[in-house]
């Protein structure tokens, strides 16, 4: 993204591990980052989904891919401008930082970091992220956290024996939703390290290719079926509304607030009286109690819970706020339904989550408050 990982791709992919020059791309800092957004996403890296055989929202492009199949590159990843987060994908397949996340914590082995350490002692990431590291964990029988966004909670977390003589969770594996990914060798994500990390993954998976050279190439969409059909899939995506009305956004975090939240917090319960396919079942807002020091970050985002009449299958929306200031706010919707169901993993995640997102936006009165009918950015 013309920032300042390129310098470190270079020296570290180019000159120690020999790929060739052409595997880099956009690796010049530029102060301006060559006139382009330089967040690793979706929106503003996409020469490189096009490049990877993907549409603009991730899903496949089946043109592209049928047509250039060979000539589509096995892994594609994607730095920002200080280089600290990361984008992942493979041939024809976008991995959302939260599965990439729940991935590298289940392919420990195949990095060296926690594979010498007989795997991580503890994994975090924040709430606003999607439940597929959660499972992850609970299968590997390893220590799991959920944090308000920010990463100052991992850093208290990873630090827990060096400066307060608590348990050790070293080596420690986090991420949150924003694409960042991070491990304790630094107290920040680092977008290269996730790169490296599923480079190891690959590598791994392709192990006994080695021997024989005319076997299939284990690619990133394989491990990340394989992935999906043991735990199922966390369909996930997040709405930015940018730019609104301060009044009108913190309105309707009120509405929140008093018609869902504190109903559920009198009674516990939350009856939804609409006759509609998906059902809102409870409404919290997340505050946190650090671990390690004891210390509290209150309202840390709204959280509405869900469940499909028809299958029983749960969903949750987030609402957060960034930014109250005179250039207005910028309301976050974060998205997620889980799917066990093998047969509608390969389904676009903006097409399974539009239903879920008009359900939230009409109970929250979204629209109505801020005069917006549609999100600036889905990513």
């Amino acid at each position: 993204m013309h920032g300042a990982g390129g310098p470190f791709a270079r020296r570290v992919l180019i000159d120690e591990l020999g790929l060739p020059k052409s595997s880099l791309l956009r690796c010049d800092p530029r102060p301006d980052f060559g006139k382009c957004h330089p967040d690793p996403n979706l929106i503003y890296a996409s020469d490189l989904i096009a490049k990877m055989g993907l549409n603009p929202d991730g899903s496949v492009n089946t043109s592209t891919m049928n047509d250039n199949n060979n000539k589509i590159p096995t892994l594609g990843a994607a730095n920002d401008g200080d280089g600290d987060r990361n984008l992942i994908a493979g041939a024809g397949c976008f991995v959302t930082p939260s599965d990439s996340l729940a991935l590298i914590c289940d392919n420990w082995e195949a990095i060296p970091h926690f594979a010498k350490a007989n795997g991580p002692k503890g994994v975090a990431r924040s709430m606003p992220s999607s439940a597929a590291l959660d499972v992850v964990a609970k299968e590997r029988n390893i220590p799991f956290f959920s944090t308000p966004t920010g990463w100052k909670f991992f850093g208290n977390l990873m630090s827990s024996k060096e400066m307060f003589d608590q348990t050790d969770y070293t080596p420690f594996l986090c991420g949150e939703e924003s694409f960042g990914t991070g491990s304790d060798h630094i107290r920040e994500k680092d977008g290269l390290w996730a790169v490296l990390a599923w480079m190891s993954i690959l590598m791994k998976a392709n192990q006994d290719n080695r021997t024989n050279l005319d076997a299939p190439l284990v690619s990133v969409n394989d491990i990340v079926t394989k992935h999906w059909n043991k735990y199922g899939r966390h369909f996930y995506c997040r709405y930015d509304y940018e730019a609104v009305d301060s009044d009108a956004a913190n309105e309707m975090m009120d509405l929140i607030r008093n018609q869902y939240v504190n109903a559920a917090a009198t009674d516990g319960t939350i009856t939804d009286k609409d006759e509609e396919s998906i059902q809102l079942i409870a409404a919290e807002e997340f505050g946190y109690t650090d671990p390690v020091d004891g210390s509290q970050a209150l309202q840390q985002g709204l959280i509405l819970s869900f469940q499909y009449k028809e299958t029983g299958d749960t969903a949750r929306v987030v609402f957060r706020l960034s930014g109250t200031g005179s250039a207005g706010a910028t309301i976050r919707m974060y998205l997620e339904k889980y799917e066990k169901d093998t047969k509608n993993h390969d389904k676009a995640a903006p097409l399974i989550l539009k239903p879920l997102a008009d359900r939230a936006i009409s109970l929250v009165q979204l629209s109505q408050l801020t005069g917006r009918d549609a999100p600036t950015v889905i990513t």
